[in-house]
């Protein structure tokens, strides 16, 4: 709603010719309690005037010498912006009252007018520009928290997952029905994991720690938009990311070894950069999985299957420092990397694995 304290903080222009009709106008629309008006007698100076000031509202006389006011509207349609102040026009010829409706003017006033008549047309008029202006103003509002809510959306969806979501991109929790969950034949997971975290975490403050993680975890997430992966969730000091899915790809293996490289690569400068000496592990499996969107408050994608509990167990029985990796993906990898083998290590729920470190690439 607009309040009578804004429509009378509202900026009024007046143009006339005639210096009297200019101060009993004036006069009036303050003694109407109007703390803004403005006048000029000067036609031509209106559209300067307008953009300079933004008014909200011209009281402009048809009949000047010079310029008359169907040429100041005109002028003022020159104005790049949809946010015209509306014109309330004074005329003396009854003829010209619908030739300037069609040129744009919102009203009109007969002469000799009649002042109580030309308050309640202003009051009236400014009530519905300020109207109009808050609406503008909340839409635009809502559009910006529209663009947060997308890019929050994106940030913790993939945009091939966020864009089939009922609705999308005005998701909300009750829109939200559909299960949206895909079964993928071939894919890589990989997992990274700080090494003896919980003991560097008591030596720092809470601000350090995550802002330690913070860095770390950036870090992380560069190389694997470079090399093609989806980052999953972070748990603590834990990353996960896939490489396959949603999105298939053939090299899936091998975009998670780069990824996984550059990652101990990443920790190296790391820690030539603040002095401190973080070790990581990584493990690394390939096979299917299944992924799909869960929850509503707190929509998150995620990733299950057997792949992903050994890609998991690869890093957790790692070595510090190292990349290990299930025979299945070393498959996978023999053309482009060097590895070696460190044999079999009896892996929970799955008995005796042959698992193998990643150690570089070939040629480099």
């Amino acid at each position: 709603m607009v309040s009578s304290s804004d429509i009378l903080s509202a900026k009024v222009l007046v143009v006339d010719d005639q210096e009297l009709n200019v101060r009993v106008l004036q006069r009036t629309l303050r003694d109407a309690g109007y703390v803004s008006v403005s006048s000029t007698m000067d036609p031509s100076a209106v559209r300067d005037l307008c953009l300079e000031n933004r008014y909200d509202l011209i009281l402009l006389d048809l009949q000047m010498p010079g310029m008359d006011g169907f040429q100041v509207m005109e002028r003022l349609k020159e104005i790049e912006t949809e946010d015209h102040p509306p014109v309330l026009v004074i005329t003396a010829d009854p003829g010209h009252k619908l030739r300037a409706l069609k040129a744009g003017a919102k009203d009109f006033v007969s002469k000799p007018f009649d002042l109580g008549e030309v308050v309640v047309r202003i009051h009236n008029m400014l009530e519905v520009r300020l109207l109009h202006v808050e609406t503008k103003r909340l839409g635009d509002r809502i559009a910006a928290q529209q663009k947060v809510s997308e890019r929050l959306a994106l940030n913790v969806l993939p945009h091939s997952i966020a864009e089939r979501l009922p609705g999308w991109p005005e998701v909300t929790a009750e829109s939200f029905t559909e299960v949206i969950a895909d079964s993928f034949p071939d894919a890589t997971v990989l997992f990274a994991d700080i090494v003896e975290f919980t003991k560097l975490s008591a030596g720092l403050s809470p601000r350090g720690l995550v802002e330690m993680l913070n860095e770390v975890f950036t870090d992380f997430d560069s190389v694997a938009d470079h090399r093609g992966l989806e980052k999953i969730r972070t748990v603590g000091d834990a990353y996960m990311a896939v490489a396959g899915l949603p999105v298939p790809a053939p090299d899936h293996a091998v975009r998670a070894a780069h990824t996984a490289l550059d990652m101990l690569e990443a920790v190296g400068r790391f820690n030539a950069r603040s002095g401190y000496t973080l070790q990581v592990r990584i493990g690394i499996d390939s096979g299917a999985a299944v992924a799909g969107v869960v929850g509503k408050r707190r929509v998150v994608y995620d990733v299950w299957g057997d792949t992903v509990n050994n890609a998991s167990r690869m890093e957790s029985q790692g070595v510090a420092g190292r990349i290990q990796v299930t025979d299945a993906a070393r498959q996978r990898l023999t053309e482009t990397f060097t590895l070696e083998r460190r044999g079999a290590i009896d892996v929970k729920g799955e008995g005796e694995v042959k698992t193998w470190f990643l150690n570089g690439r070939k040629n480099g």
